[in-house]
């Protein structure tokens, strides 16, 4: 056993002294050791029930034979810190959590490992370590939040930061607000649409990495229980049979949860996670690969924010497994591949079916024939740029306006919020990208505030910057390169003209290229506002959004 190295021998006595001192015996050391990473902490609600989960975690390691060893990692609360300086720690969280994950499994040699994620950074940041360790691991997360009800609604955060807008614009009155914001979000459990920490869930499904019902059993669930008791168990399965995640997450089942991605209308941050997930295993994911799948991909299931449903009714519609099944009858997932469960997806999906046709629409009746997101390029985005199609109005797909730029979201907010935006303007908010924001600020509160204030259907938003999952409209992100390299978007000038045809897949700002080489002879790199603490040690390693914003290491 890896567990070995610390454990056993002459030389191991003083380190049984130490596992002595914490009360444990010598026939749990006799046992495979599992790592539980729990992201618990009491500023998440998607992670103030986790060590609950955690508990059950370790009643099925010890059920089947196991010792189980807790430790903790960070994480942060996107919603808290959105719209502040806060938000510039978010995605630079994702490495941190990967390595702190990968320290404490190097230092103390688990044989294997269950990781407890279930909010945005957490997950990715969790999948990191388990391929980069690839020992035997199962991610089993906190699952999600419940709906609230408002005036006889369903309604979730999102319905929050949209209100604001709605405040401002005298659309509703601020009593209103102040129930809505009790009754929006009822208990624990990952925000309830398809955001981004949902999104990674149900990829972490699909990828084989989680069990059937990882994405979608509500946190509130016995079933969550019962689900987090089996990854303890199944952990120890992959323990003796020596299956580790690189044997399960293949370049095929990353082209599966791709698929589903597309399918579910999952958050444009899956477009970062993914690669960046995939390089620890060696495996290359760029931007075409996710416009080749989505090409071919329908998107069959219309969650919040682009449409009616949440997670608990995909949960009760089949869930991942279902659309997985649906997508598998048609060829567009390999149906061969390993998962945790020591089975084939094939095998695992058997008992699966979709049990609600108006969640999980039949291919032949798709809410569109393209998946949920579209990779778009043009002058503006060389490198591309993403959106989350699914969210966008059928007459926003194509467009085209006046530029009004920002050199940071708090001034595009502002000048939203004092009605300084009309209809057939084009926001762009730029200087946001992973090296220059630093860390690729989410834009969630100017594309919500849009909302609220009617323009969602008037107005675009192009920044080098990222989307909430929970974000809407014609909102077009991750433009590369982004602006602190020089890409295009820094020459954007107000009044230019830019032109969006999203069915088109192009962005371009009409000008020449003369007149851009002129621009940008006159350009020159913004002061750095950052210049100490893990930020700045972030903004210079960071990679472009296209390769999924990882942090490139230059060896001596």
């Amino acid at each position: 056993m890896r567990s070995d190295l610390m454990k056993t021998g002459l030389g191991r006595a003083p380190s049984r002294a130490l596992f002595a001192a914490m009360g444990i015996t010598s026939e749990e050391m006799a046992r495979p050791l599992v790592g539980v990473a729990n992201s618990a902490n009491e500023l998440v609600p998607g992670h103030m029930h986790l060590n609950r989960i955690a508990e059950a975690v370790k009643a099925g390691i010890r059920i089947a034979g196991g010792t189980p060893l807790e430790f903790c990692t960070i994480g942060v609360c996107d919603g808290l810190a959105m719209g502040h300086v806060g938000m510039k720690y978010s995605l630079a969280s994702r490495e941190l959590i990967a390595d702190s994950v990968e320290i404490m499994a190097m230092a103390h040699p688990f044989d294997g490992l269950v990781l407890i994620p279930n909010c945005d950074k957490i997950v990715p940041g969790m999948l990191m370590a388990s391929l980069r360790l690839n020992i035997p691991a199962v991610v089993i997360s906190g699952g999600p939040m419940m709906t609230g009800r408002f005036q006889g609604k369903t309604v979730d955060v999102i319905d929050v930061f949209e209100a604001v807008g709605r405040v401002k614009a005298g659309r509703m009155s601020e009593s209103e607000l102040s129930e809505l914001e009790e009754k929006a979000c009822p208990g624990c459990g990952s925000c309830a649409g398809m955001f981004t920490a949902n999104s990674m869930n149900c990829l972490t499904e699909a990828l084989g990495l989680g069990l059937p019902g990882n994405g979608t059993i509500p946190a509130v669930a016995a079933a969550r229980i019962r689900l987090a008791k089996m990854a303890g168990m199944k952990v120890m399965d992959l323990i003796s049979h020596d299956l580790h995640p690189r044997k399960i997450a293949t370049l095929e089942a990353f082209r599966n949860a791709i698929a589903v991605d597309m399918a579910l209308g999952c958050s444009t941050n899956t477009v970062l996670h993914v690669p960046a997930i995939a390089s620890e295993a060696g495996i290359e994911i760029d931007l075409k690969m996710f416009d080749e799948i989505s090409s071919i991909t329908p998107h069959i299931c219309s969650l919040s924010p682009g449409g009616p449903h949440h997670l608990e009714d995909l949960d009760s519609a089949g869930g991942v497994q279902a659309v997985l099944k649906v997508l598998a009858g048609n060829g567009l997932v390999d149906p061969h591949v390993l998962t945790v469960t020591g089975k084939t997806l094939g095998e695992n999906l058997e008992r699966a079916g979709v049990l609600d046709l108006d969640i999980i629409r039949p291919l032949e009746n798709p809410y569109s024939r393209q998946g949920g997101i579209a990779i778009i390029k043009g002058n503006l985005a060389p490198d591309g740029a993403v959106v989350k199609q699914s969210a966008v109005s059928p007459k926003m797909l194509k467009n085209k306006g006046r530029a009004r730029v920002f050199d940071s979201e708090e001034a595009a907010v502002q000048s939203i919020l004092e009605g300084e935006i009309k209809p057939g303007d084009i926001v762009v908010i730029r200087y946001e990208g992973p090296c220059g924001g630093p860390g690729m600020r989410e834009m969630l509160n100017p594309t919500s505030a849009l909302v609220g204030m009617g323009l969602d259907q008037s107005v675009a938003l192009v920044t080098d910057g990222r989307f909430s999952g929970g974000t809407r409209g014609a909102a077009i992100g991750h433009v590369s390169p982004e602006a602190a390299h020089g890409g295009t978007i820094a020459l954007v000038q107000e009044g230019d003209e830019i032109i969006i045809d999203i069915p088109g897949k192009t962005i371009s700002v009409n000008l020449s290229e003369s007149e851009l080489i002129a621009r940008r002879s006159s350009w020159s790199a913004p002061k750095i506002t950052i210049t100490s603490g893990y930020l700045a040690r972030y903004a210079s390693q960071v990679s472009s959004a296209a390769q999924g914003a990882i942090l490139e290491y230059h060896h001596p």
